[in-house]
């Protein structure tokens, strides 16, 4: 299994083309698999008053309200255009979260190999069933949501026409504290829909994306900027690339080391049990005829003769021959 690794680079840009751009340089060399952006018309998503979340303001330290903090951290398409062109000239994939119908369009005519939905389009059905119908694989994030809202968005994108879906799990905090992480959702998730489940990180760190793996998840997206001091709302809780490196290293170790799920010796093991497994040898001399038991046979380390997993076939048997102390037992 290949873990799906996303390096939110969401809108760490500070809507700066050049900034976006050593973005991309930096999570391909960081090792993700995509790097993704969040597009959008302020107009078209946000009214004018709403205030900002609360880690925003203790962010931003600003009292802007969301749409002015948007507008300014709002990219144009000519520049999505300039960060497809430059993902493709060095080799990572892109993509970018569109959060309403013209930038989606925009997209997919773009070529993104996926739709993102975010958290907070969880039961937005007009355009949950919008995306569906665009008949494309859909990454949905579940945050700030019940079983029942994702049952909700999920029977949208199926109206809709899409049934290639995978979850998210994800808790809504910048950052998120790791009482509040949830990993076991993941396996909820998985038992209500039986759709592939991977997890949003939000918290510092690379450790709880790491267990999400173990826990089997098949995506990893985790908040990606150059500096965390780097003034914006999103920074402070996104991972900085030196870590998202070491984070990567991790989950590759982790894909090798679940395996393949068959409980079988591999071929060191059955090197090693040559001459560490127990075998049946004799306790004392014993005669030919002799009959085998508790008090002439017993089990120590060896190179030959019958393992110690047969010792109910052996006792009461009847030596065939004649044994010296410590030589192994043979059939």
């Amino acid at each position: 299994m290949h873990v799906c690794i996303i390096a939110e680079a969401g809108v760490n840009h500070n809507g700066d083309l050049n900034l976006a751009l050593d973005l991309c340089k930096a999570a391909k060399e960081a090792g993700a698999d995509i790097v993704k952006f969040q597009t959008w018309k302020t107009e078209k998503i946000i009214t004018e008053n709403v205030a900002q979340a609360k880690y925003q303001k203790e962010n931003t330290q600003e009292e802007d309200s969301q749409f002015e903090m948007l507008k300014k951290l709002e990219l144009g398409y000519d520049e999505f255009k300039k960060i497809k062109e430059y993902c493709e000239e060095i080799g990572i994939q892109f993509a970018s979260t569109a959060d309403e119908e013209e930038s989606l369009e925009f997209l997919i005519k773009l070529g993104i190999p996926f739709i993102k939905i975010g958290s907070g389009d969880i039961n937005n059905i007009p355009y949950l069933r919008y995306i569906g119908s665009k008949r494309m694989p859909v990454i949905l994030s579940t945050g700030m949501s019940t079983i029942a809202d994702v049952d909700l968005s999920i029977r949208a994108l199926k109206e809709g026409g899409c049934n290639n879906i995978t979850l998210l799990h994800c808790t809504t905090s910048y950052p998120c504290p790791y009482e509040n992480v949830n990993l076991k959702a993941m396996e909820t998730l998985d038992n209500c829909f039986g759709y592939p489940v991977g997890y949003s990180d939000h918290t510092m760190g690379q450790e709880v994306a790491v267990a999400a793996v173990a826990r089997g998840a098949t995506v990893i997206e985790k908040h990606f900027t150059l500096d965390r001091s780097l003034p914006g709302p999103d920074h402070i809780a996104s991972t900085e690339p030196h870590e998202f490196s070491e984070m990567v290293k991790a989950i590759r170790n982790i894909e090798m080391a679940l395996g393949n799920g068959k409980k079988e010796p591999t071929h060191e093991e059955q090197e090693i049990s040559e001459v560490v497994l127990k075998r049946i040898v004799a306790s004392k001399n014993i005669s030919d005829g002799e009959t085998l038991n508790i008090n002439n046979i017993c089990v120590k380390r060896n190179e030959t003769g019958i393992s110690a997993k047969y010792w109910d076939m052996i006792v009461g048997t009847k030596a065939k021959r004649a044994y010296v102390k410590d030589e192994a037992i043979e059939l």
